[in-house]
């Protein structure tokens, strides 16, 4: 039988519907029930860097005593998966006195596909723009929200507003606001510890280790793609929050409402039903 680290490679691999139903010998429902009872148990996305000090961050300030990883797939990754293992021995080796637990691997294509992929033609033409990072990352934190609210347990990220002067715009302040409204509708607490650290060098300090930026993590076939020949941003926060309270909001909304009910839906169905209420000028929740 493949061990455990060889099946978490090939989840990852496979990328199936794994967002409240998961296969046992990936979360089982006696270590569910043992989360449940550890009362500073938080749950810390993994990816690169920012994710292992914001985790680190998130101890120190507010005292956890457990952190459960958790690594959410969207189809667009590339590299090795030993880079993920290797962050998790890393926030392993930097806080000696927590306990980190096994690495949990889950996500749904389908629902970034229609967060993100299948409907770029109406999103170019209802906003005159398109880019794939804001809806992802909407995405990463709205996945892990349900199992947030089966742990009873807050959501730690690596997300910030800028990296050394740069601005993303999956994580503007319109963004984190967004995510942050997503997790608070669901009464998920949603920490991001570095939103307003900008230094670089600042997470290496956290870190205690020479980490560079986007360097030791899996990468994104779509990355930098909203920025054009000059590396420049053309894409302001004013249009990022049209497409975000008029779409990807109220998708992501109506996704989380159908699992919290233990329920996988039809996600490109909800999508075009939204398109369909903004054709109708009928008002959805932002």
């Amino acid at each position: 039988m493949a061990d455990f680290y060889s099946r978490r490679r090939d989840h990852f691999r496979d990328k199936p519907e794994c967002v409240v139903d998961f296969p046992p010998w990936l979360l089982s429902v006696q270590k569910m029930d043992e989360y449940r009872q550890l009362p500073r148990l938080a749950i810390a996305e993994m990816a690169g860097r920012d994710s292992v000090a914001a985790a680190i961050v998130a101890v120190q300030t507010n005292g956890f005593t457990d952190l459960l990883p958790v690594y959410a797939y969207t189809g667009t990754e590339y590299g090795p998966w030993a880079g993920v293992e290797t962050a998790v021995d890393r926030l392993r080796h930097r806080l000696p006195q927590t306990r980190v637990h096994d690495l949990l691997v889950l996500g749904s294509p389908h629902f970034w596909h229609a967060l993100n992929g299948r409907f770029i033609n109406e999103l170019i033409r209802r906003y005159g723009f398109y880019t794939p990072c804001v809806g992802c990352h909407l995405y990463l934190h709205a996945v892990r929200f349900p199992l947030a609210l089966n742990l009873k347990a807050p959501v730690i990220a690596g997300e910030r507003e800028t990296h050394d002067g740069a601005v993303k715009v999956n994580q503007s302040a319109t963004a984190l606001n967004c995510y942050q409204d997503l997790a608070t509708h669901f009464d998920v607490p949603l920490l991001f510890p570095l939103r307003h650290m900008d230094d670089g060098k600042e997470i290496e300090s956290i870190l205690g280790f020479d980490w560079k930026q986007d360097e030791d993590q899996l990468r994104c076939v779509l990355s930098g793609n909203y920025r054009n020949l000059d590396n420049r941003v053309k894409i302001t926060e004013k249009m990022v929050q049209g497409c975000l309270r008029e779409f990807a909001f109220p998708l992501a909304l109506q996704t989380l409402e159908a699992y919290r009910q233990n329920r996988i839906p039809d996600h490109r169905k909800l999508a075009l039903d939204i398109f369909q209420s903004l054709k109708a000028g009928k008002v959805l929740p932002q």
